[in-house]
């Protein structure tokens, strides 16, 4: 589900200071926290703009949020197969012009009265779709940017601008919409990743990719071998698992948590995207705490506590009451601890992948994780949305929250749970060995 040793005196640092040094590594973690605002914007201002504006229903919710989520069922194999045959530095400036122009002809539509529910479907799709692209070739990058021992700072640093994203990403969106309206909303998300085209482009290093052959290998073949790499790992196979089973129940989840805080609780557009701001300071918090708590207590201690905190924290939520003085505090407090076990879970899983993944394998790996984790995320919005219809929110919240976790249980009766200290970086990478292509 991310060393110098004058890094590791320095607590106050995510990363070793060589790392920073690095132009290229930096251009990559401005570029990619400029991308994560964006996205992380759009995924708040366009389902507030469906509900506080055109006053959707929670069914249009969910399929606006299926829709959004639908292109990691459909591109992510494929994304990934395509990924490793490319360099990723030019996956990343394409993917970012797309959805700058993407975002921009949003905005322009929202400005002329064009901006409906229709016209939020295509860009909400177009946005996903070229968002795919994004998250796994920059996953990839790290690999061919640091070196395996700074793995998990170098991730640390990366799921840091991330976390500021969260911060940023809500509080701007919901804010721009509450206060100004859809179509400037839309129009920041533009700028934001106009911001990661223009850092990214400069990235100098010229990666290597793999020679193609005369007859390059099908595009079902490279896949099947992606499939087989995860499914042949214990350790990739239950971050699978545990991934699908949180990111189905999450969005659900969500689906009705963003009906139940404006029109169960009353809260304004800005008070949502505060309320889901906070997630931003605990999952800064859990990236800063994931560059040390692994080494020190284990990977699968760290991976199983973060994930029961994280997720059990939403259990609260459907407590809550409107005229409760605690109500806002409470929804900071809770957001603020999943940001955290979320960050942690998520640093630490990605340290492992990449540790026992190959180079070749790399893009293919982290898009069959992204498929069968996230995968049914689209489903999983369409049941949010029926189930606020038929159960109602509070219900719908609790039994949702509730699916969440599923995760850290699956995760703490597998032998994912019983790693150490050190990474299995030798085992698992030669536990699948290279073919010519790869």
């Amino acid at each position: 589900m991310q060393s110098a040793s004058s890094a590791v005196s320095d607590s106050s640092r995510p990363v070793p200071s060589s790392l920073w040094r690095d132009g290229d590594y930096r251009r990559l973690w401005v570029g990619q926290t400029a991308s994560q605002l964006g996205e992380h914007a759009c995924l708040l201002v366009l389902p507030l703009f469906a509900v506080l504006t055109l006053d959707a229903s929670a069914g249009q919710l969910g399929v606006l949020r299926a829709v959004g989520q639908a292109p990691i069922l459909l591109l992510s194999l494929f994304v990934g197969a395509w990924v490793d045959r490319w360099r990723t530095r030019t996956v990343m400036v394409l993917t970012d012009v797309g959805r700058t122009l993407a975002l921009g002809v949003a905005a322009l539509a929202g400005l002329l009265g064009w901006l409906g529910l229709p016209a939020l479907l295509v860009v909400a799709f177009t946005v996903g779709g070229l968002s795919v692209f994004f998250d796994v070739a920059y996953q990839a990058s790290v690999v061919r940017l640091v070196k395996r021992d700074q793995l998990v700072r170098g991730n640390s640093a990366l799921e840091g601008s991330r976390s500021a994203a969260q911060i940023g990403g809500p509080a701007l969106g919901g804010a721009l919409v509450s206060l100004l309206s859809a179509p400037i909303a839309a129009a920041s998300g533009a700028l934001f990743f106009a911001l990661s085209f223009l850092s990214i482009r400069r990235i100098r290093r010229r990666e290597s990719v793999p020679e193609r052959s005369e007859r390059p290998p099908r595009i079902w073949r490279r896949i099947h071998e992606g499939l087989r790499f995860v499914v042949s790992d214990t350790s990739l196979r239950t971050v699978c698992l545990a991934s699908a089973a949180f990111q189905f129940s999450f969005a659900a989840m969500m689906t009705v948590y963003l009906l139940f805080l404006p029109r169960e609780l009353h809260l304004s557009g800005t008070a949502v995207g505060l309320s889901l701001a906070a997630t931003g300071p605990g999952a800064l918090l859990g990236s800063l705490l994931a560059a040390r708590l692994p080494s020190r207590f284990g990977h699968g201690t760290v991976l199983v506590s973060a994930a029961a905190l994280g997720d059990g924290a939403f259990l609260c939520v459907p407590a809550l009451h409107r005229s409760s003085v605690v109500t806002v505090p409470a929804l900071l407090a809770v957001n603020f601890v999943f940001g955290t076990g979320g960050q942690l879970v998520t640093v630490t899983v990605m340290a492992v992948r990449q540790a026992v993944t190959p180079d070749g394998m790399q893009g293919r790996a982290a898009a069959t994780i992204t498929f069968v984790g996230m995968g049914l995320t689209p489903l999983g919005s369409l049941l949010g949305g029926f189930l606020a219809e038929e159960w109602g929110l509070r219900t719908s919240l609790l039994v949702t929250a509730a699916g969440m976790m599923l995760s850290p249980v699956l995760m703490a009766l597998s032998p994912l749970a019983r790693l150490g200290r050190a990474l299995p970086a030798l085992a698992g990478r030669a536990a699948y060995p290279r073919s010519p292509e790869c």
